[in-house]
């Protein structure tokens, strides 16, 4: 669909290879001269929409929930009004990224990257959400603004036996609690022994289907979370050690999934300045507000690790709603939609002032 909008346009967007994803190049872009990408995200989440809305999910189990829909909306309207101004030539040019797969893990980043998404490019800029922040304002934070985010799953296996003789087998189930409960608390001790902070958090768990049946298998999944790049590189091995610890001596045996994921997003401080100026003089001074640091993991981290950029909270609350505000991934999480509109004239104005933001990122 979105594809199907920029052609109308008279645009030429290319197809991510695998059919998911798209880019979308507006104006001349070389070496010489590196342009400016601004990127979405096609995505949602497998979770029931609550909301009464007009544009509310009509897919049963899957929502937009995460604000995905207002991103690509943004961007796309971005896109059709800088080539409406005729942002063809002669003036720097800009890439519309639309990436699949945000939520997942490493995030459809890997792949747009991998296929030339950043070739050329010298700062990219994107929106997320933020139910925190009201309409009419944006949240910008210079370095650090999310944490590195690593998947794990935990196999248990054991014999199995009858639950009127649980000594006589490995209770899976009771190892499986005990790894539930203690293995985020050791790895917190471990990581602030280490001066820094992982929080470890299970989402899944899951042994058995008969209430008399001890199970051969049990199955824990969840998240790792660590702030600090470099403990992020020792968070696999300091996890993996303290479940064998755990384990230990029950007689279960263990096999440990550990899926390195995605690195902080960091944000460029000139980066941030040059938006910063575009929202002031979009909102007024105080249409920008500080943003905490974020426990929440963004596969936009990928893009910043290759080129400076700014990604940006944009407020969503309707101050009418009251003081109530829906979190990201809760069912009934909505926008003010004129944060569609905000988000667009912000990106057009970002554009016509060009920031020169063309130097390596550090990683």
């Amino acid at each position: 669909m979105v594809a199907e909008r920029l052609r109308a346009a008279g645009l030429a967007p290319k197809e991510l290879a695998g059919g998911v994803g798209l880019c979308c190049d507006i104006g001349d872009m070389s070496p010489d001269s590196p342009g400016i990408a601004l990127r979405a995200d096609l995505d949602a989440l497998a979770m029931d929409d609550l909301k009464t809305v007009s544009y509310r999910s009509r897919v049963a189990g899957c929502a937009h929930a995460c604000g995905h829909d207002v991103h690509t909306s943004i961007v796309l309207g971005a896109g059709l009004a800088l080539a409406a101004q005729g942002l063809r030539s002669g003036r720097r040019g800009v890439r519309l990224l639309f990436e699949p797969a945000e939520e997942a893990v490493p995030g459809g980043a890997v792949d747009l990257i991998e296929q030339g998404a950043l070739d050329n490019i010298g700062a990219v800029f994107g929106f997320h959400c933020d139910p925190k922040i009201d309409v009419g304002r944006v949240g910008l934070r210079v370095g650090a603004l999310t944490a590195a985010t690593d998947a794990v799953t935990i196999h248990l296996r054991g014999p199995g036996g009858h639950t009127a003789r649980p000594q006589l087998t490995v209770d899976l189930v009771a190892v499986a609690s005990h790894v539930a409960v203690e293995l985020p608390r050791r790895v917190a001790d471990a990581a602030q022994r280490a001066g820094g902070e992982i929080r470890l958090v299970f989402g899944a768990i899951h042994a058995g289907d008969a209430p008399n049946v001890i199970p051969v298998h049990a199955e824990l999944r969840g998240s790792v979370r660590v702030p600090d790049r470099g403990l992020w590189d020792r968070a696999e091995s300091l996890v993996t050690g303290l479940v064998a610890d755990l384990v230990a001596g029950t007689g279960a045996e263990i096999e440990i999934e550990y899926r390195r994921g995605i690195p902080p997003v960091v944000n460029d401080a000139a980066a941030v300045a040059a938006f910063e100026a575009v929202a002031v003089s979009v909102l007024g001074p105080a249409g920008v507000v500080d943003t905490p640091r974020s426990y929440g993991g963004d596969s936009f981290a990928w893009y910043l690790e290759r080129v400076p950029g700014c990604y940006v909270r944009l407020g969503v609350h309707d101050p009418a709603w009251g003081t109530e505000r829906h979190d990201l991934h809760s069912g009934s999480f909505d926008v003010a939609e004129d944060a569609i509109e905000i988000g667009v004239r912000l990106l057009v104005e970002l554009v016509a002032r060009g920031p020169q933001l063309h130097s390596p990122h550090p990683t």
